[in-house]
């Protein structure tokens, strides 16, 4: 080989070399390549629900402790789940489903759909259910409705998604429809945080776009996601763009505080709302592993799902559902202690860390503060996981 080939070569090699070590390595290491699970909080008073399969959110109403979960089956969201490019139509649900689940009882109830008439149905997501501010035992769920295209091709132009407004009562085993919303705003919702009067919502976009490559590579650090802002009365419009990875979100306090989570760097990014409805960056919280939706319980601690080997929930969990993904979770609260003095505003506690033999492919936690409860659910997972703290 002629000396001019073998430096050539070599100079390339190397500058492969240079871009893994530099780009790529850091990437697969956050996203779990090489990492060992290292259990906690899994070998107490844990117990399953194997009913109450692919979840892929939970939102607790704390008052009677009940959850209310957005399912599917393990199988369809092996086809169908556009978060992460499964776009095989012929293969998704249009059944999917809200539970109530009550953990005194342990009773399940499927809430059956009045007033909704879409042939294409409900294909599950994100999720909130939020008390009425005009009555207490009336509910307003809010939920990510992932449905097939009208036209085209599924895998080429990716999902026809809506957030679909139901009212339910405490206790009631029906949802009446009240709103689907699509604006070219909603481009690939994630999750949703709405208000009290069944009209008005924050939901984040989890890529920038619903196909194609730059939505590939938005792994590499691009940011293209953003969250948005609705209101049945007078639309939707994007209030932050330009971030990278949103996944789930959370309110507290109103929704006066936004937390929105980066499923593929990790962290919280923490937004303020305004009052006339644009946010504004308030904080950012690090997290060493890559989180999904995120929660607040009544303490005012964000609890976030999260993917000690992210790469095996995406990659092999998601296509085999019955292969175990490790889980995480997490408890973020205000640092009291003298670190806080230094800038270390928050305090991150890895509460519960699992191999995926009890928690397999967790998306979703919360904690019931009152009745020291907590629960685990995932997109693909076998079953609902609740363990008390």
């Amino acid at each position: 080989m002629p000396p001019t080939i073998v430096v050539a070569l070599t100079s390339f090699f190397a500058l492969l070399g240079a871009v893994y070590v530099g780009w790529w390595q850091p990437i697969f290491t956050k996203l779990g390549d090489g990492r060992e699970v290292r259990p906690v909080g899994n070998t107490g008073d844990c117990t399953t629900e194997p009913a109450l399969k692919a979840c892929e959110k939970i939102v607790l109403h704390q008052p009677s402790g009940s959850l209310y979960l957005a399912c599917s089956t393990p199988e369809s969201r092996t086809h169908w789940t556009p978060a992460v490019g499964r776009l095989n139509s012929t293969g998704m649900s249009t059944t999917d489903y809200v539970a109530v689940y009550d953990p005194d009882t342990s009773k399940i109830t499927r809430l059956n759909v009045v007033g909704f008439t879409s042939e294409r149905g409900l294909s599950l997501h994100g999720m909130d259910v939020v008390p009425s501010s005009s009555d207490p035992k009336k509910l307003f769920v809010y939920l990510v409705n992932h449905r097939a295209p009208l036209t085209g091709v599924s895998e080429k132009v990716g999902a026809d998604s809506s957030v679909e407004i139901f009212s339910t009562v405490l206790g009631s085993s029906t949802m009446t429809h009240v709103k689907t919303v699509e604006d070219p705003a909603i481009i690939t919702p994630n999750d949703v945080v709405g208000y009290p009067d069944g009209k008005r919502f924050y939901f984040t976009n989890d890529h920038g776009a619903k196909t194609g490559i730059l939505r590939d590579v938005e792994i590499l650090g691009l940011k293209r996601t953003s969250v948005g802002y609705c209101d049945t009365d007078s639309g939707c419009t994007i209030v932050r763009s330009s971030m990278h990875a949103n996944n789930g979100i959370a309110g507290a306090r109103n929704n006066d505080t936004l937390y929105v989570a980066n499923s593929i760097a990790g962290g919280i990014t923490v937004l303020e709302t305004q009052a006339d409805h644009s946010v504004v960056l308030a904080d950012f919280i690090p997290t060493e592993y890559p989180i999904d939706n995120v929660s607040v319980d009544e303490a005012g601690h964000v609890w976030a799902a999260a993917f000690p080997k992210a790469l095996t929930t995406a990659l092999v969990h998601f296509s085999f559902p019955s292969s175990p993904a490790p889980s995480a979770a997490y408890r973020v609260s205000l640092n009291t202690g003298t670190n806080a003095f230094y800038g270390e505003k928050y305090k991150v506690d890895r509460v519960f860390e699992d191999d995926g033999s009890l928690a397999s492919g967790i998306t979703s936690v919360v904690h019931d503060s009152q009745r020291h409860r907590l629960f685990l659910s995932g997109l693909a997972s076998p079953s609902l996981v609740i363990c008390k703290l």
